[in-house]
């Protein structure tokens, strides 16, 4: 709603050896800062809350100890020190939809085991960051099935812990996410944020989804003939399907919503951060934008590999690096943003032709995040890596509605989480001229990756 929000910036710990650390005490009270503030707005007009609902990034892994206290940091889906142990990791694609990849809990789990042997020790209980949030509040862990279904300990079809992930990892159910209490609303806040928040107390606090997957609902993608395509820090293209059973295509991932809808689609671990990388790294034109509308595919003459943070679908490898080729006496600063720019929508143009071989070529591309709504430029370039119209989603905030929409559908406020459209704003078509272009830019693109990363 408009005049409601609180919005308080933090930044991960990286290491050179490919850590991406959060202090999870410094997030909570971030967290909370940000519900003291929205607390205050909502006392100040007399608004009544009826339920809390959120999400939040997917993958976050942690353990606390017998005392509640954190036995280790945030492990971010971009930390690649667990990549090592990627070759032990069993192979349950087709089950848990998570391709062995250090973005997911059983690569971290082995990784903890080996490296940090005292506090893998020191852990009774293994879980995201939302549920270490809702521990402080509440004084009790509580989980939904979309955050536990991408932690790649989790069957998509049975619903459940994949018995033989557990196994291999030697992992108890004990210390995960009671099965039969996922999904199950908080009520009742521990008496010191009811004191702080009566207006937030007595209420019912649904478990926090998993962001992309709320990204979807928000942006009225909804149904296998609508695609989803964001492009945040990271991006991704996906679909929600409300189904019973799904065939999980190889190279896509498969997570869950809610336990009757599956969410399919492609991850990459690169998307606005390649943008601002360039910004705070280039010495720009200042008009970026007018620039880059006006560019002609292709015409810098370079080769980007856009693997800053390693990359996932459909490689799913976290050793691979960025790589520039083709630079010249003649390459300026703004060369090089365009052809990394357009090298992004290059990974969706894959993307897309496995999702589209999948589940058949959807009638409508809804587009969102706040990279590619700051930049027009680069809206068009992803319609014609695509070949396809795409049509923006103009919710400032997709996620957050997608989740107050499934809010609203739990407590019967609406049938369906689709029943109200999203706002919409122009639907960018692709250039016809330059589709054989972008062709031959992924070819290009191909070319340098099996030069120097499959030799």
């Amino acid at each position: 709603m408009e005049g409601y929000g609180a919005r308080l910036p933090y930044q991960p710990n990286t290491t050179p050896d490919g850590g991406v650390e959060i202090d999870p005490d410094k997030l909570a009270d971030l967290t909370i800062d940000c519900l003291d503030e929205l607390h205050r707005q909502v006392r100040a007009t007399d608004l009544t809350i009826a339920a809390v609902a959120g999400c939040t990034f997917w993958h976050s892994f942690l353990g606390i100890g017998e005392n509640g206290r954190p036995t280790l940091p945030i492990l971010h889906l971009l930390d690649t020190r667990s990549a090592s142990e990627v070759p032990r990791v069993l192979d349950s694609h087709a089950s848990t939809g998570c391709v062995p990849h250090s973005s997911y809990w059983p690569a971290k789990l082995l990784w903890l085991a080996k490296n940090r042997p005292a506090e893998y020790g020191a852990t009774r209980f293994w879980l995201s960051f939302p549920e270490y949030l809702f521990y402080k509040l509440f004084g009790r862990a509580h989980a939904s099935t979309s955050m536990v279904s991408g932690s790649g300990l989790w069957n998509q079809n049975a619903n459940d812990y994949d018995d033989g992930v557990l196994a291999h990892l030697q992992l108890d159910r004990r210390t995960l996410a009671p099965v039969a209490e996922l999904d199950q609303p908080a009520c009742g806040l521990s008496p010191e944020f009811a004191q702080m928040w009566p207006a937030f107390d007595k209420i019912p606090w649904y478990p926090l989804l998993g962001d992309g997957a709320c990204d979807s609902a928000g942006s009225g993608a909804i149904g296998a003939h609508r695609f989803a395509l964001m492009v945040g820090t990271t991006g991704a293209l996906r679909a929600v399907l409300e189904q019973p059973r799904i065939e999980i295509p190889p190279g896509l991932f498969c997570y869950r919503l809610d336990p009757k809808r599956f969410v399919v689609g492609g991850a990459l671990s690169n998307g606005g951060d390649i943008y601002a990388w360039m910004k705070r790294t280039l010495a720009l034109p200042k008009d970026l934008e007018a620039r880059l509308e006006s560019a002609v595919p292709g015409a810098h003459g370079l080769t980007v590999l856009p693997f800053f943070s390693g990359e996932r679908s459909p490689y799913w490898r976290s050793d691979l690096r960025a790589a520039i080729a083709g630079l010249t006496l003649a390459t300026e600063p703004f060369h090089i943003l365009h052809a990394a720019l357009e090298s992004d929508a290059l990974r969706f143009r894959d993307v897309y032709r496995i999702m589209s071989a999948s589940l058949k070529a959807p009638s409508e591309i809804l587009a969102s995040g706040g990279a590619l709504l700051g930049s027009p430029a680069w809206t068009q370039m992803m319609a014609d890596a695509l070949a396809r119209p795409l049509t923006v989603c103009t919710e400032p905030e997709a996620s957050s509605r997608g989740a107050a929409l499934w809010a609203l559908e739990q407590t019967g406020a609406i049938a369906e989480i689709g029943a109200l459209a999203a706002s919409t704003g122009a639907t960018f078509q692709p250039r016809e001229e330059f589709e054989p272009v972008y062709e031959r830019l992924l070819n290009d693109q191909h070319a340098l990756y099996r030069k120097l990363y499959e030799s």
